[in-house]
């Protein structure tokens, strides 16, 4: 049953004053979970990711929200740390568990967040319970870190515990096509990382449940009814990742 959410919008987090928007369930017992989402390569567009956000929210876990500027000189990467540290320090003050955060994002957010899953020493050296990434490539390399995430995977080597890593990928997406999620999924099993790969017919844009407007040059929420089913299953997964807490992803404890 879905809970209602009270939205936080434009929370300031970090020293250069980005901005963050909160969705928290509300009526949960106790702390809730968390899930830090990082949106794709458009400037400051956290209000992208909302409809997926809230629906997120909608099943008990607590969604933050930050812009980011990946055409920043350092390809976004300042902001995307200091939304993780404002997270670390400030989210059980917003009614979160700051032992249970699950590490999002969309698009080149995506690519973001699996690239601090594999290389956290490039990342301050936090790491989040579990990663989802969303209609993401990964053979490049992540603002996040600097670094290629399947190099990094394939590399191998320390002490660096497997975590689990959800994909969520459109099986119709024209603009990072599916066989970049599915080639992690492959390299992940290889190296004994616990992974699961939800593929959708939708696009680049419904998976989380808007279309592309190209007289706004944005995407903005949609009805339609693949972005609508996508979208459900991409917050459902969010959701999943963010309380499962078994080695293998798709299993509820």
């Amino acid at each position: 049953m879905a809970t209602e959410v009270v939205v936080t919008a434009g929370l300031r987090y970090g020293p250069t004053g980005k901005l963050m928007d909160v969705y928290r369930p509300t009526g949960t017992p106790g702390p809730a979970p968390v899930v830090l989402l990082w949106h794709g390569r458009g400037p400051d567009e956290r209000d992208v990711l909302a409809p997926v956000a809230r629906a997120a929210a909608e099943l008990g876990v607590l969604v933050l929200v930050p812009d980011w500027r990946p055409d920043a000189p350092d390809g976004g990467r300042t902001h995307l740390m200091e939304s993780a540290a404002f997270v670390r320090q400030r989210v059980a003050g917003l009614g979160g568990d700051p032992g249970r955060v699950v590490l999002a994002g969309w698009s080149r957010g995506g690519k973001a967040a699996v690239g601090v899953a594999l290389n956290p020493a490039a990342f301050g050296d936090w790491r989040p319970q579990a990663v989802v990434g969303i209609a993401g490539a990964y053979a490049s390399a992540a603002p996040s870190t600097g670094t290629v995430p399947l190099d990094d995977l394939r590399r191998g080597g320390g002490p660096l515990p497997p975590i689990p890593v959800w994909l969520v990928h459109g099986t119709a997406d024209p603009v990072v096509d599916v066989a970049r999620s599915r080639e992690l999924h492959t390299a992940l099993g290889e190296q004994d990382w616990p992974s699961f790969l939800a593929e959708v017919p939708t696009d680049h844009a419904g998976v989380v449940m808007t279309e592309y407007a190209p007289e706004h040059g944005r995407c903005l929420p949609s009805t339609a009814a693949h972005a609508v089913a996508a979208g459900a299953l991409t917050a459902d997964v969010l959701a999943r990742a963010a309380t499962t807490s078994a080695r293998h992803p798709g299993h509820r404890p």
